[in-house]
């Protein structure tokens, strides 16, 4: 197969999600480089049915003056534990090193806004398992090309969790005087060189939209997530967050008749179905091929289609448990039966 272009939806499997903007940023990052062509499509294909790891490039934070930038150096350096090295590979070892590093940032940094940041903080993270140095390795790459020639940065690679991740301190101020201001968009290209990089050091990876992998839900923020595991722990000095206890009382109003619309769960189910019939419609045209691994990969993307998982958004489930959980309030309790007593008298 040579043009995936005719099967209806394709070009839409990948695309990144990003609003367009009334006032359009100046080009600041460089844009991601991608791969063209039926050979690079089924390469992708291959190894999204795999299910290769996804990649994680996540902005954690922002630092708006010299002892917040200097507090976060420490925390990435684990109070000077760490080395941290930096964009011309020098290396910063100990707390003085690294808040001079701090110092130098904030000193020349004229901010024209009160709420501008000195710097971005990127964490670049893979799944158990992945070979350290491998990520470490492939985040030096990523940094040097995403952010080398026009702003300064220092990064650290972070062991003391099960999944490798690498935090990336990168300096707003560029070279030219642009200031590093990261949109959606430049994040999916952040995440397509991030996964590049490990697999040109043999670390199988992928970064896809989750729409792409069937995936409806969004993850669960984590200061969401922090307030749930507290409430969890200890209910009784920790209330529910306020926005898991609206959903869930939405989810009760829904489970008892009463009708809400939600127009953007329509999209989402329209175009979960758009995605599915894209990849079944890959998969029968690799099927019909005369190239055996053609074939082969068309078996892999169907059965990757019969394994996505169920259309269903945070707000399905809590509906769906609260049906549940009337279902059984209102379920009639079966009368004992009657037996005869045994006569005692004997």
């Amino acid at each position: 197969m040579s043009d995936f272009g005719r099967i209806k939806g394709f070009e839409d499997l990948w695309r990144p999600v990003a609003r367009d903007r009334r006032v359009p940023d100046r080009a600041v990052l460089k844009p991601g480089r991608s791969g063209g062509g039926a050979g690079e499509a089924k390469a992708r294909l291959g190894r999204l049915a795999a299910r290769a790891p996804e990649v994680m490039v996540k902005i954690t934070g922002r630092t708006r003056d010299g002892d917040h930038l200097k507090a976060h150096l420490e925390y990435i350096a684990r109070d000077g534990a760490l080395t941290l090295e930096g964009r011309d590979g020098e290396r910063l070892q100990g707390l003085d090193e690294i808040r001079e590093r701090g110092s130098d940032w904030t000193a020349d940094d004229i901010k024209k806004r009160a709420d501008s940041s000195l710097s971005i903080s990127v964490m670049l993270s893979m799944p158990a398992g992945t070979p350290p140095g491998r990520v470490r390795d492939a985040a030096r790459a990523f940094a040097a090309e995403q952010f080398g020639d026009r702003h300064d940065y220092v990064f650290a690679l972070h062991t003391d969790v099960d999944h490798p991740h690498v935090h990336i301190a990168v300096r707003t101020l560029g070279e030219g005087g642009q200031r590093l201001n990261p949109r959606k968009a430049d994040l999916e290209a952040w995440r397509q060189s991030f996964a590049r990089h490990l697999r040109n050091r043999d670390v199988e990876a992928e970064a896809t939209p989750r729409r792409a992998r069937g995936i409806v839900r969004k993850p669960e923020r984590m200061p969401v997530r922090k307030l749930r595991e507290r409430h969890e722990r200890d209910p009784q000095h920790h209330p529910r967050p306020d926005r898991l206890a609206s959903a869930e009382r939405e989810a009760q109003r829904i489970a008892g008749g009463e009708r809400l619309d939600r127009p953007w769960e329509g999209r989402i189910l329209r175009q979960q179905r758009a995605v599915r019939a894209a990849y079944q419609a890959t998969a029968e045209t690799l099927a019909a091929s005369g190239d055996p691994a053609d074939r082969t990969l068309g078996a892999q993307v169907a059965a990757f289609v019969r394994s996505m998982p169920p259309i269903a958004t945070r707000r399905n489930d809590l509906v769906r448990q609260a049906k549940a959980e009337r279902g059984r309030e209102t379920e009639p309790v079966t009368p004992p039966t009657d037996r005869p007593r045994p006569d005692r008298r004997r």
